[in-house]
């Protein structure tokens, strides 16, 4: 089962791909799959595995990489933190393995060996504030989380940023709940009470896993509409959506970089291959999906032009490396290992899409280090020139992993 370099890995925080390097006479490349197939995470990992086989599938019958067929490793970690930690080590053996992260991120970091095909803050949560503030005139705030690093540490950055822009303390509420938490009763209706203080409110939720299906219904159930107290998601997508009746959440909105409901030829054109492949007409798209699509083709792309799997020969091909999303654009390798997105923001229909309300006017390049953080508005990441992750700007050092 082990994999030598490579894999594409969703965590319990987000999903991811991983892919290995070719060892000796092996007839294939393996590529390791680890998203949660079970537990709180499936509803939105499973979706993730089955985009991953599908790729593969497309590719081998495009003759494979390299003159060999690709061969998945699928791993299911249970949306367990110490069963994925195990799970990774276990198919990257260890040792300068490579990982893609398909899924919004909380910033912060940049590793030589993951890439970051997900959002950072400044291409979900920040942008989504800034509509809420200047779109929809939103005073006050509801920083609702999971209890886990990616809300902790995106609401560390919302609240800093919000404050930089003169919003009060006593106008910020935060609030976090445990994985799979099923009563929102009262967090509902304590968010009903801080919203009527007379200044337009809204929620920013970073609500990961099942848990949203009854926050959302519980929305529903105590009338809270779009119009009172609009919600903005980054973690709910149509994967999400399709299990609930929406028809209560008609208006409230996500923050994303890609919808199923963006019309272009390439999109369509995914759809089309997707529910083909799926062999399920109702089976919705994402934007998680999306970001598998992008690094699994700048994966293909890399070990094309190094002519090898070989984990440092493919970091090396990858800055740079540009590939066509599927609203109309082109991703391309940062130094820092993440990508250039647009950014949309969408309303929930009636029939579980969006209609894109709000786009950025080009796209945004993925920032690793917050600029709204004092901890980290000096840091920079650049693995071609500095060859570091978190280079300090005013110390001119490497706190960190970095190059030998």
């Amino acid at each position: 089962m082990k994999l030598k370099h490579l894999c594409l890995a969703a965590s319990i925080l987000a999903v991811g791909l991983a892919l290995p390097q070719t060892v000796g006479a092996q007839d294939t490349i393996k590529v390791g799959i680890l998203h949660s197939l079970s537990g709180t995470m499936a509803i939105s990992e499973t979706t993730l595995k089955d985009t991953v086989l599908m790729m593969i599938e497309e590719q081998n019958r495009k003759g494979g990489l390299l003159g060999k067929k690709l061969e998945a490793v699928v791993v299911d970690p249970a949306s367990d933190w110490p069963l994925f930690a195990e799970s990774a080590r276990e198919l990257l053996e260890k040792n300068n393995g490579l990982l893609f992260y398909p899924v919004q991120y909380e910033g912060e970091e940049s590793s030589k060996n993951v890439i970051y095909t997900g959002a950072a803050p400044n291409q979900q949560a920040i942008p989504a504030v800034d509509y809420l503030m200047k779109e929809v005139g939103v005073q006050r705030w509801v920083l609702e989380g999971t209890d886990y690093v990616y809300p902790r540490t995106t609401n560390r950055v919302l609240e800093a940023y919000l404050k930089s822009k003169g919003v009060a303390a006593a106008d910020i509420s935060i609030n976090y709940t445990p994985f799979g938490h099923a009563d929102w009763q009262t967090r509902v209706a304590a968010i009903k009470r801080f919203g009527s203080a007379g200044k337009k409110t809204a929620v920013v939720s970073t609500i990961n896993g099942d848990a949203n299906v009854p926050f959302y219904k519980e929305l529903g159930n105590q009338k809270v509409s779009a119009e009172d107290i609009p919600v903005v998601a980054f973690s709910v997508g149509e994967e999400e959506l399709s299990g609930l009746d929406t028809r209560p959440l008609v208006g409230h909105l996500a923050a994303w970089n890609y919808f199923q409901s963006v019309s272009t030829p390439a999109n369509k054109e995914f759809i089309s291959k997707w529910k083909t492949y799926i062999k399920k007409t109702d089976r919705t798209t994402n934007d998680p999906m999306e970001a598998h699509f992008i690094g699994f083709n700048l994966w293909a792309q890399a070990v094309t032009k190094a002519k090898t799997t070989d984990v440092n020969s493919v970091l090396a091909a990858l800055p740079g490396l540009e590939t066509p999303n599927l609203t109309g654009g082109m991703a391309k390798m940062l130094p820092n290992h993440h990508i250039t997105k647009p950014v949309y923001i969408g309303e929930v229909r009636a029939d579980g899409q969006f209609d894109v309300v709000w786009k950025s006017p080009g796209l945004v390049p993925g920032d690793a280090w917050s600029d709204f953080l004092p901890v980290s508005q000096d840091t920079e990441a650049d693995w071609v020139k500095l060859k570091c992750g978190n280079y300090n700007t005013k110390t001119k050092a490497c706190s960190g992993q970095n190059y030998k």
